[in-house]
């Protein structure tokens, strides 16, 4: 449960000249595996921002050890690791079609009122679900 794996295939103009991608383009990635994880949950990132919930980075840490390619289908694997009283942090790791690890990352975020901009504790449904994930 704590768990969640999706794919993305590597689109051409996520790519340079030489079909590698370009190292910006893991973030958004990581989030797809991310939001993916919400899903899988039963929470959905737009219901939770339409009743005034936001979810941004704060911290994250990437360490890229092989270059995804063009066209390659690639696995993102999302680990919920803790979560406080307003942050919950993720493990992640990207995998491409021979099953060779190619980039990890560590992210934190916090919950904050999108009214305010200020941290808040998040919503009790999904403090229900991190209950289930100790």
């Amino acid at each position: 449960m704590k768990n969640h794996q999706t794919q993305v295939r590597v689109r051409y103009s996520e790519t340079d000249q030489m079909g590698v991608v370009y190292h910006g383009n893991y973030v958004p990635y990581f989030e797809i595996g991310r939001v993916e994880w919400l899903r899988d949950k039963g929470i959905s990132y737009k219901i939770m921002e339409e009743s005034g919930i936001g979810l941004p980075i704060v911290s994250m840490q990437i360490n890229y050890k092989k270059s995804a390619r063009y066209d390659e289908l690639l696995t993102i694997h999302t680990t919920f690791k803790s979560q406080s009283s307003v942050k919950i942090e993720f493990d992640c790791e990207i995998y491409n079609e021979a099953g060779e690890l190619l980039t990890t990352a560590v992210f934190i975020l916090v919950f904050i009122s999108l009214k305010s901009g200020r941290p808040t504790a998040p919503p009790d449904y999904i403090l229900e679900l991190f209950k289930t994930l100790v």
